[in-house]
């Protein structure tokens, strides 16, 4: 019978009490199938969307476990080791285990990239019950001879599909070859595409699996819309829409690029809002920084990487744009879940190009339903949205030899447009700027 309560499963009192304190009292169902066979001490193979508690499902049967089976540190050791792909994941796991244990005796730490390493080293000197951690930075202590993963007794891949997308694959192999023969698995991901099963058979000891399908592919309570748009005019677009949000309201647009980030960022800036940027090239401290003032409210506008789509929880956030769509139709979820969190409503708007047209397409065919133009900024959309319509595909939307997706403005044959050529017959008779209809703070 699966557990309705918290107060159903065997977790320890000083757990218990953390749950009640933050007002948990009904597991999620990730939570309540997997808690469970974590306490019987079995591999676990799980498959949930982002956003379903997963955290929590691994972090509470190991704080019970650290609980009553507790042990003096070992240098450079830990106990438990959770490896996951971002640094913001890291700190959110790390937080959540504060929570859930505050009234649990236990060492943790973090290590990641774009900080110092000597803060690490010296944390790891007299060892650690939980150490959580991304691949490539623990790679490199595991090298230089400061961290020691020989005693690990629980070890959690996390968000495993996300980590593969970002070329981990042979870090986190090398990291699984450090660890003991003899000790507890936990393998998390939100797909199970073949390359993730054929890592979790390598890794899983006879495992048990629990896979929570998602009662839509993305969050119900998020209002998706889509404005079909040329490359030259998405930033006019955006003016329009971060003018239409409210005193208070926070907006998350997302760049496909580090680079596109940045200068996005500066003529947002230039246009008279604020924003700030986060992406990969961010040191630690900068991105920290950041996103605190994202959270507090004292900062309205986020351009973000597909960097911050796993792992940033911030409640109130009202409004996502899609600046360019994602590459990977996967992504798109993720990116809009981080509006329309915690029982709140929310909206997203993805500005789709004629070259991106086959990656909205692909968006659709993953989230199984048609996504409805933008109301209000009709003089924007282009005959793209006729032939989307009408099931056809822009003849700007390639793909190259590999097989992979072409966002550069290419026409038909391959060649590329000459700059003064529009970008399709609609555009040279597209309505005046002048007579769009607008709504300017």
């Amino acid at each position: 019978m699966t557990p309705t309560s918290f107060k159903d499963l065997a977790l320890c009192a000083p757990i218990q009490s953390a749950l009640e304190e933050q007002g948990y009292h009904t597991p999620s169902p990730i939570q309540a199938q997997s808690i469970p066979i974590l306490l019987k001490k079995r591999d676990l193979l799980g498959c949930a969307q982002t956003g379903t508690g997963k955290t929590a499902a691994f972090s509470l049967p190991i704080l019970n476990f650290l609980h009553e089976s507790p042990k003096s540190r070992q240098p450079r050791r830990a106990r438990v080791l959770v490896l996951t792909p971002t640094r913001e994941l890291a700190t959110q796991i790390a937080k959540s285990f504060e929570t859930y244990g505050k009234h649990i005796r236990f060492s943790k730490t973090l290590i990641f990239g774009g900080v110092g390493k000597n803060p690490q080293v010296k944390a790891m000197q007299k060892g650690v019950d939980v150490l959580v951690a991304c691949p490539g930075r623990l790679l490199d202590h595991i090298q230089e001879g400061s961290v020691d993963l020989s005693k690990v007794e629980f070890f959690i891949l996390d968000e495993v599909d996300r980590m593969l997308d970002m070329g981990f694959l042979r870090d986190v192999k090398k990291i699984i070859a450090e660890l003991p023969r003899k000790r507890q698995s936990l393998f998390f991901s939100a797909t199970l595409a073949p390359a993730i099963k054929e890592l979790a058979n390598s890794i899983l000891n006879q495992p048990e699996t629990v896979t929570i399908a998602p009662k839509t592919t993305t969050a119900e309570k998020v209002q998706q819309r889509v404005c079909f748009v040329s490359r030259d005019d998405k930033r006019e677009l955006l003016m329009d829409h971060l003018a239409e949000q409210a005193q208070g309201e926070l907006t998350i647009v997302f760049s496909r690029t580090k680079h596109g980030a940045d200068k996005l960022c500066r003529w947002i800036n230039q246009k008279g809002f604020t924003a700030e940027a986060i992406h990969g090239n961010r040191s630690q401290p900068q991105r920290e920084r950041t996103l605190d003032k994202f959270k507090g409210g004292a900062l309205p506008i986020l351009v973000a990487t597909d960097v911050a789509a796993r792992g940033v929880d911030v409640r109130d956030v009202t409004l996502v744009i899609n600046f360019d769509l994602p590459n990977e139709s996967e992504a798109y979820v993720h990116r809009i879940g981080r509006t329309g969190r915690a029982d709140a409503s929310g909206h997203a708007v993805s500005y789709c190009s004629p070259e991106e047209h086959e990656f909205f397409i692909d968006i659709e065919k993953l989230i199984k339903q048609r996504i409805p133009l933008e109301e209000g900024h009709y003089g924007f959309h282009q005959q793209l949205a006729d032939l989307h319509a009408r099931g056809l595909k822009s003849p700007e939307s390639t793909r190259d030899n590999g097989g992979k997706k072409n966002a550069g403005q290419r026409g038909q044959g391959g060649k590329r447009r000459p700059q003064n050529q529009p970008a399709d017959a609609s555009s040279a008779n597209r309505t005046p700027r002048s007579r769009r209809r607008r709504r300017r703070r």
